[in-house]
């Protein structure tokens, strides 16, 4: 039977801290059409969550708020109109919001069976973290051999699972850019031949290393703050794709004009609005990632804590730039 409440990681109003976010009993949510209830096992600790808890534009509907971008659990109850999927199942699923918690409920459209053998440790890490980086590959950067791809935040989360995923991709080159000197090794670590330092020296560093002809593609989560900078090291008919904004400052507009000086393209990538306008797309680049999972071309390195009350503190470590890899 499941219980009227459950626990669930809250944040009470935006906050640079922990001060805000507690661990409460909330009433257990009730799936709708399309819809199913999970009972959570794992769930991923992102940089997503720590956007929430300052109060970043776009991410809070309403405060108090439970974050939680990606889950992985057993089904416990079926909304109507739910086909392919069956309660006992042990899924993953895209939440975008609420993952922290004992129960949450996932559209059906994104939540996905884990495969035989695949642990929900390792399965927590899909929906989000694993899945963009397939999407921004695939999709929205559209990645071809012999490309030069220059990745901010190369060290963490992400950065991480596009290094992975670029092997599969013929004769690329790989360049990683981290917020710190202390970060240089994790990224090296992670499959960066060549990482920098993100400075005011960042441009002449990488064009001194590469030569001018510059970068093909640029990945960066870090909103409009490094834009200049990212034009600036692209080859002629390169592209960026921005796809978040860690750095919480405001987003500033793209001049058209400097696009055409720099013959460039500038694209946006978010999956929660992708996973809200086609969330098949999303579906499909999870079943990706699990099928290279499984065949064991891809081994998704992260550590599991034991506990809902540990996520505040790991949080604080995201915020701090002090994890080294992805936290479920």
């Amino acid at each position: 039977m499941i219980a009227s409440t459950m626990r669930a990681l809250t944040f009470d109003g935006p906050a640079v801290d922990t001060s805000r976010t507690r661990v409460t009993e909330v009433p257990t949510p009730a799936p709708g059409p399309g819809e199913v209830l999970i009972r959570g096992t794992h769930a991923g600790i992102n940089f997503k969550d720590v956007m929430m808890r300052r109060g970043d534009p776009g991410y809070v509907p309403v405060w108090p708020a439970v974050p939680g971008l990606e889950v992985a659990g057993v089904i416990e109850q079926l909304g109507s109109d739910v086909h392919d999927l069956t309660v006992g199942m042990r899924v993953a699923a895209l939440t975008n919001i609420g993952g922290l918690a004992d129960y949450v409920v996932a559209n059906e459209a994104l939540t996905v069976r884990v495969p035989e053998g695949v642990p929900s440790a390792v399965a927590a890490v899909v929906p989000g973290v694993w899945a963009t980086a397939w999407l921004l590959l695939h999709e929205a950067a559209r990645i071809r051999g012999g490309d030069t791809i220059l990745v901010h935040s190369a060290s963490g989360a992400v950065g991480t699972a596009l290094a992975a995923l670029t092997e599969a991709i013929p004769d690329t080159t790989l360049i990683g850019v981290v917020g710190s000197t202390s970060r240089l090794e994790e990224a090296k670590r992670a499959g960066y031949p060549q990482v920098f330092v993100r400075n005011d020296q960042l441009v002449d560093n990488i064009l001194a290393r590469i030569g001018s002809n510059g970068v093909n593609i640029v990945l960066d989560p870090q909103g409009t703050t490094w834009l200049d900078a990212d034009l600036r090291m692209l080859a002629p008919a390169g592209r960026v794709v921005l796809f978040g904004n860690a750095s919480g400052a405001p987003l500033n507009p793209v001049l058209t004009g400097r696009l055409y000086t720099a013959n460039a393209a500038v694209g946006g990538f978010s999956i929660a609005a992708l996973s809200a306008t086609a969330p098949l797309r999303v579906r499909r680049a999870m079943d990706a990632v699990f099928n290279l999972i499984a065949e064991g071309a891809l081994i998704p390195s992260l550590t599991v804590t034991p506990g809902l009350d540990q996520a505040a503190a790991l949080q604080q470590q995201l915020a701090d730039g002090v994890v080294p890899h992805k936290v479920v």
